[in-house]
């Protein structure tokens, strides 16, 4: 007799890209002073990001994260996706972050400090 393989109900609700982009994020957590750490995405959802990075934030704390969109607005400026939300998955070197907050933010000219060079 061949085993039947067992079937498996997916349980999100929007579907998953798998994107793997530069991400910088930050945990707000009470008494600590918060700092940037650095990731790669895994996968994008419209509700979600998972990523990889060295350590992950503690399960439930709040994050920034802003994402390195690989396209750019009319070819020359810079576009990343600003997110914040609560980390739902820890462990290892992987968390998935349910997003609150999401949008897109545009750098153009008039928004470089004076003096910055590209």
């Amino acid at each position: 007799m061949s085993e039947v393989p067992k079937v498996t109900k997916e349980r999100r609700h929007n579907q998953r890209y798998g994107i793997h982009i530069p991400i910088h994020f930050r945990v707000s957590q009470n008494g600590t002073e918060s700092r940037w750490g650095t990731g790669l995405t895994s996968d994008i959802s419209s509700s979600g990001v998972g990523f990889r990075c060295r350590r992950p934030p503690p399960l439930g704390s709040h994050v920034e994260l802003i994402i390195d969109w690989p396209a750019k607005q009319d070819a020359v400026y810079p576009v990343d996706l600003q997110v914040t939300g609560f980390i739902v998955r820890s462990a290892g070197s992987k968390a998935a972050v349910r997003m609150a907050s999401r949008r897109f933010r545009v750098e153009t000219p008039s928004e470089r400090p004076m003096g910055a060079v590209n």
